[in-house]
């Protein structure tokens, strides 16, 4: 067994734990993240990420924002519902920004964030291939148990950080959980009139269907019942792309061509905010997952990082992990949190049937937020920055 005591200790290299390791750099702190995968391991992901422009921000003062390389820009977002005259556009222009968010292929953003880790002895030090066996939180400090090369390993750290997507202690505190009953196909469309810039959010009573521009065209979050959703797999291309024409319609003309479709369940998952044991805080997907409407997990998950890193930053070596600390943070984040996962939740539930009175209060509601600028500037201001912005 080999003991090492850190201050802050990661476990999970995704997306948000890179980033909290990124915004602790040059700290004095002294930091581990540990990943399961081996180092020079290549993200196989195929989903697309939709970033926010207060995600753009943050990234930019991790330093990454420049590496980016194939990232498509949001200036347009047209809402509307199906079989309904209610839609609502909101431009990056008529609200001072210069794109309300971006699309990008997720391995593009975990491997800039990976590149941009510290090397070794400058802060932070990756650990590769260790896969976290073993959690505990004592007086003073937390225990991590991994395994690394088929040889058992442990460290402590006075914080470790859960941002594994929620697997390790999954069993040990369950969260809460709302099944949808819905599940999302993604795939990569190309149509005979792609409008550029331009994103769509189409609501259905099956549940929502988003189409994101990327490069020649788009890429498409179609949410469907399983069962219906594991039919729209086996689809060959030629009745997938009628059959998305008919659900969506008219907007970017004919729909040409598919690319590999795979699908995934969608639902609410809340971890409790104040994890029993001491000294551990859960971050990003590990504290909650929400449907992809909106587009507010991922971006949600990265504020979470900067805000622990203000609080890390801001505690005294001493106070790492204290409960005091841990509420500070979790009170800094509570708004946010509560909001958006109120905001996804509430979208769902709202658009996802074919009530007749409900849809004729929808279409009035779309409506009325493309006529009044205050409700469109809150609206985009939430999707932007969530409550805290």
């Amino acid at each position: 067994m080999n003991d090492s005591l850190y201050d802050i200790a990661i476990i999970g290299g995704g997306p948000v734990g890179a980033a909290l390791a990124l915004a602790l750099r040059d700290s004095q702190l002294k930091v581990c993240l540990l990943e399961s995968r081996p180092a020079k391991t290549p993200s196989m992901d195929a989903r697309a990420l939709a970033l926010s422009y207060g995600s753009r921000l943050l990234l930019e003062r991790l330093g990454v924002w420049d590496k980016l390389q194939d990232v498509s820009a949001i200036r347009a977002i047209h809402i509307s519902q199906k079989q309904s005259f209610g839609r609502a556009l909101l431009r990056a222009e008529e609200l001072n920004v210069p794109e309300l968010g971006y699309v990008l292929p997720y391995p593009t953003l975990q491997d800039a964030l990976t590149d941009a880790l510290p090397a070794p002895g400058a802060g932070v030090h990756t650990i590769y291939g260790a896969s976290v066996t073993r959690l505990a939180g004592e007086a003073g400090h937390a225990v991590i148990g991994y395994r690394q090369d088929d040889a058992e390993h442990a460290l402590s750290a006075r914080l470790a950080v859960v941002a594994d997507g929620g697997r390790l202690l999954a069993e040990q505190y369950p969260p809460e959980i709302h099944d949808y009953g819905q599940s999302a196909l993604i795939t990569h469309v190309t149509c005979a009139a792609p409008r550029a810039h331009t994103a769509f959010e189409r609501f259905t009573p099956q549940g929502p269907l988003a189409l994101l521009p990327y490069k020649d065209g788009y890429e498409i979050v179609w949410t469907a019942p399983p069962q219906r959703a594991e039919e729209m797999l086996g689809w060959d291309d030629a009745q997938f792309l009628h059959e998305l024409h008919q659900h969506f319609g008219d907007r970017v003309g004919a729909f040409l061509t598919a690319g590999k479709r795979s699908c995934f369940p969608l639902g609410l998952k809340k971890a409790p905010q104040q994890t029993p044991m001491p000294h551990v805080v859960l971050l990003g997907n590990a504290a909650q997952t929400l449907h992809p409407v909106a587009g507010q997990g991922f971006n949600m998950g990265l504020r979470d990082a900067w805000g622990l890193a203000q609080e890390i930053l801001d505690a005294q070596p001493e106070t790492l992990g204290t409960n005091e600390m841990l509420a500070a943070y979790r009170s800094g984040r509570r708004l946010d949190r509560e909001a958006g996962i109120r905001f996804t939740d509430g979208l769902v539930r709202l658009f996802s049937n074919d009530l007749p009175l409900v849809g004729a209060a929808r279409a009035a509601t779309l409506s009325a937020l493309d006529c009044l600028p205050f409700a469109k500037k809150f609206v985009a201001k939430r999707m932007m920055f969530g409550a805290n912005g």
